[in-house]
């Protein structure tokens, strides 16, 4: 049995964790390896989190897999290239705790768990910066056959959008369509594929450990008794599942793991600095902020997203809520041109979509408004008929998209000015034809080129947009989750303001702050800390509870 209903959980344990994505479920299962006692509490009907959502790319430096592929790296350069990457916000100390930290975390993922890892070729995002590589420090998740376990598919988050196929063969479609043939077979014989094949694997690796895994479990209240504990200091814990019918759940150590607050209107407002389009887990409604908060845990970094570009097709539903799609190939590949609100080009197109991000909402100082909020994709027929848009089927224009025979018209109905996107494509169009952006120099770097179309020369990024009719669709300002949260310190331990531990209380993934500090440094920038945090979150407690039972010799040989 995958999830255990919650009238059956038990009531004293000694880990209670809060959310099953990736760093969750991390923590769950390092910290079972002591023989202690471990829930997993989930808020939602179904398993995974946001992790289950999305591509699953960790991002490790310095990692053995990578070196085992023939990536050059070392640890002195990933150091470097992490505090360059930070420009000024990471120390050199926390980017060295990083770099070791996801190490070990990848060597006990793929030698102790159930998670398989590939390198992939892609280059950082900053390659300009001392310390860069080309490749092997973002980690891809191998397919995970989920039919193996009983119940397991149905016990997972799906996909939002993402076709079942692995980072690596994505990478490799060159913003083509993908082989139907494959996403068929793999769908009937229950393949799992990027985020939901990472979470697949952890859960199973926790189930072989004996954690209890709890779905449709809202954490409401989270209480600390200082004086109740044997072990002074160490708690208990009392957790608080549900309203009515509420249960209560005693426990010596809990791991807040539940997401971030990206769904939650309210919180948006407090702390983020424009309106975001969420595209992460709907129940990501900041729960394990508030609750920290109530504990006088200290946040820190609160402005800042994990950000993309999104393209929010009208049928683009996930959860029950309205949801979107990166838009980051489609703003790569040639035939394409992204504007603001006042006609004009404001970002190298090929940028890192994190990157774009906050140029959408940075501002311009010649019209005191957002670059980029508004934002329209503007692509010509040529490009139509190549290239998917949103998962569009290539040459067949959807109604969501506006259509014009020209430029001009094409203003008009997207309500900017016709004379300045009609002097923006002339401009655009004499430099793309010969392979050249002099603007932002668009495809002129190894990773802007990455996603585009190699087909395509001289440049990969850029062709002009001569073909009629003319499209355009809507961008937004998007985001993976948020990235500011609960302070921590070195062990995952939840810290007040006054710098001092709430004992007994962790935080990893996206609820705690970001320990990139809003940098991005390379694909995966989401994942592998919220993965990592929660390795060492588990560590610090299997070396601290007292172990009740010796863990399995191989726990991936046992039964789920």
């Amino acid at each position: 049995m995958i999830t255990t209903p919650l009238a059956e959980v038990p009531t004293r344990v000694d880990v209670v964790v809060i959310g099953s994505g990736a760093a969750g479920l991390t923590a769950a299962t390092r910290a079972a390896d002591s023989g202690a006692r471990v829930v997993v509490l989930e808020k939602a009907s179904q398993l995974g989190g946001t992790t289950a959502v999305g591509g699953g790319v960790l991002w490790a430096p310095a990692n053995r897999l990578g070196r085992d592929a023939g990536f050059a790296d070392t640890r002195q350069d990933a150091i470097a290239y992490l505090v360059a990457a930070g420009q000024g916000r990471i120390p050199e100390a926390e980017a060295a705790w990083y770099v070791d930290s996801a190490a070990r975390a990848v060597d006990y993922l793929a030698e102790k768990t159930q998670v398989s890892l590939t390198p992939l070729a892609r280059p950082d995002y900053r390659l300009e910066f001392p310390g860069a590589t080309r490749g092997g420090r973002s980690l891809d998740n191998n397919a995970f056959d989920v039919g193996a376990v009983d119940g397991l598919g149905e016990a997972l988050r799906p996909s939002s959008y993402f076709p079942l196929l692995t980072m690596a063969e994505r990478d490799d479609l060159n913003g083509g369509v993908p082989d139907a043939a494959l996403l068929a077979s793999r769908a009937a014989s229950g393949v799992r594929t990027m985020g939901g094949a990472l979470v697949a694997g952890l859960l199973v690796s926790a189930l072989q450990r004996g954690v209890t895994v709890a779905a449709g479990a809202r954490v409401t209240s989270l209480v600390h008794d200082d004086g109740a504990s044997e072990e002074p200091g160490a708690g208990p814990w009392r957790v608080t599942v549900g309203e009515d019918d509420a249960v209560d759940i005693v426990a010596d150590a809990v791991v807040i793991a539940s997401g971030g607050f990206e769904w939650s209107p309210e919180l948006q407002r407090a702390f983020l600095p424009h309106p975001i389009t969420p595209i992460s887990a709907p129940s990501n409604e900041g729960d394990g902020l508030r609750l920290g908060l109530e504990l006088g845990a200290a946040v820190s970094d609160m402005t800042a997203f994990w950000g993309v570009p999104v393209i929010t097709a009208p049928d683009q539903v996930y959860g029950g809520k309205p949801s979107g799609r990166m838009a980051n190939v489609e703003m790569t590949l040639p035939g394409s041109m992204t504007i603001g609100a006042d006609g004009r080009r404001f970002v190298d197109e090929a940028l890192n979509y994190h990157d774009v991000s906050h140029v959408m909402g940075a501002l311009d100082e010649h019209r005191l408004a957002a670059k980029g909020l508004p934002a329209w994709l503007v692509f010509d027929r040529r490009y139509l008929e190549a290239y998917p848009v949103a998962g569009s089927t290539p040459g067949t224009p959807t109604g969501w998209m506006s259509e014009a025979a020209t430029i001009e018209d094409l203003a008009r109905r997207i309500g900017v000015d016709p004379a300045t996107l009609s002097a923006q494509v002339d401009d655009f169009n004499a430099a793309a034809a010969r392979g050249e952006d002099p603007d932002f120099g668009r495809g002129h770097s190894p990773e802007d080129r990455f996603l585009g179309d190699a087909s395509v020369t001289p440049n990969p990024c850029l062709h002009p947009l001569t073909q009629g009719p003319f499209y355009a669709v809507p961008l937004h300002c998007g985001a993976l989750g948020t990235a500011g949260g609960l302070s921590t310190n070195a062990n995952a331990q939840v810290l007040r303001f006054d710098g001092t531990v709430i004992d007994g209380l962790y935080a990893a993934g996206n609820v705690s702050a970001t320990a990139f500090r809003g940098a991005y440094p390379a694909g995966g920038s989401t994942l592998g800390p919220a993965v990592t945090r929660g390795f060492v979150a588990g560590e610090h407690l299997a070396a601290r509870l007292p172990g009740r039972s010796t863990a399995a010799t191989d726990p991936r040989k046992a039964n789920a």
